[in-house]
């Protein structure tokens, strides 16, 4: 027997005896389980395959059109005649989302996940996705949070916990199964780091709740991520709210752009408890910001482009021969709660202090919320921007270290 088979079944059995100690209903029938025959998870396949046929009808539906896409790469959103809405996902994941009172069509394959309008009952593991409910007036749909209140940076999200309207469920590695299921869960929406425990997918699968991997992080681009606002939106019924809210960040990049490069450089990093200093690759979208901001990422060639990995640890030592003569150097506090004066950061890792950066007192630190911030990339890039230039008296996620008394 395989482990598939031994964790389904183990699953099944756990699933009727949660249901008969709780005595709940089944979960919500308004959706459609992944099957077993759905591409391997996670695990990319290539988008040109996941993406449906332009112009084909699909299970008796007729194809109108598919939504304008600019930066993102790894979502797509096709539209058929009827208000059904179908988003494909760059791993092969499908969500069909059926208009209130219409009927589901035979025909939809078993790895199609159903979902029926009104939308909602999501358990969001993401959490970088919550910001892009908030902005869709969406965090009602929320109702199983992978964050616990007081870890939480976005006001609806803690107001929603704190009035009992959204429950904490574990986090992605270590979910409340039996909370999930008795809430009816329609949907488990995961980031990548759902890849280091695909049990957790296959365990919630065989309760018949469907699972979901949001892939932003992957877009290299900025706008990129923040364009997965435009998938919720198609999940939510709130298309036109991610358009306005995708258009804001855009005009403030235009803005940008439209002014003279400064060409000064810009570490970011990140020193890890064992003394490591973590960076960026120079693929990744932190190092696309300073450049659309005027400024020029320090290490230009750092990583493989083609990885899907971020970031990278190299020691004090490789960093200081890298980054010593960098402009400016930004400490990333989204991790470890950052640091509040340069002593401190110094403390951290005491080569720093031979910075050029240092020095000359260009030493700054991002704002704890960053992370979650995720429709925020026009104020983050407009923050660089003003920092390079010497504009900071306007910041939003960015404030200057200052020396220690």
């Amino acid at each position: 027997m395989s482990v598939r088979k031994k964790i389904t079944k183990f699953g099944c059995l756990f699933l009727a005896g949660l249901l008969g100690l709780a005595g709940c209903g089944s979960p919500s029938s308004d959706f459609r389980t992944v099957g077993t025959e759905a591409p391997e998870r996670p695990g990319a396949v290539d988008e040109k395959e996941s993406a449906p046929a332009s112009g084909k009808d699909r299970w008796g539906l007729a194809y109108e059109s598919s939504m304008e896409i600019r930066y993102a790469k790894n979502f797509s959103v096709d539209y058929f005649e009827g208000g059904y809405t179908l988003l494909t996902v760059k791993d092969g994941t499908k969500i069909l989302v059926v208009p209130e009172e219409k009927e589901i069509p035979k025909e939809t394959e078993d790895d199609v996940i159903v979902l029926q309008r009104p939308t909602g009952n999501f358990y969001l593991v993401a959490s970088a996705v919550m910001d892009m409910f908030d902005a869709l007036g969406a965090v009602d749909q929320i109702t199983l949070s992978g964050q616990k209140e007081e870890n939480w940076y976005i006001g609806a999200a803690k107001e929603a916990m704190e009035a009992g309207n959204m429950v904490y469920a574990g986090k992605y590695n270590e979910p409340d199964y039996e909370l999930i299921v008795s809430k009816g869960c329609s949907l488990a929406i995961e980031n990548r780091m759902i890849s280091h425990s695909p049990e957790v997918i296959e365990m919630l699968e065989s309760f018949g709740i469907p699972v979901m991997t949001e892939y932003s992080s992957y877009e290299s681009h900025p706008l990129g991520r923040v364009e997965w606002i435009k998938f919720f939106g198609a999940l939510t019924g709130k298309e036109q709210e991610a358009r306005e809210e995708f258009d804001r960040q855009a005009a403030i990049l235009e803005e940008i752009t439209a002014n003279e490069r400064t060409d000064q450089t810009v570490a970011f990093f990140y020193i890890t408890s064992n003394g490591l200093v973590q960076v960026r690759q120079s693929a990744d979208y932190v190092p696309k910001m300073i450049e659309i901001a005027g400024g020029r990422y320090i290490f230009d060639q750092l990583g493989d482009p083609e990885s899907a990995k971020s970031t990278l640890n190299m020691q004090a030592e490789e960093f200081y021969n890298g980054a010593k003569d960098a402009d400016f150097i930004i400490y990333n506090s989204s991790i470890d709660g950052g640091v509040g004066s340069v002593e401190e950061l110094l403390d951290k890792c005491p080569l720093l202090k031979d910075f050029r950066a240092v020095k000359e007192g260009n030493v700054w630190c991002t704002t704890n919320d960053m992370y979650q911030q995720s429709m925020s990339v026009g104020d983050m890039i407009r923050d660089i921007h003003n920092m390079l230039t010497g504009k900071d008296e306007k910041m939003s996620f960015l404030f200057r270290l200052e020396q220690g008394d």
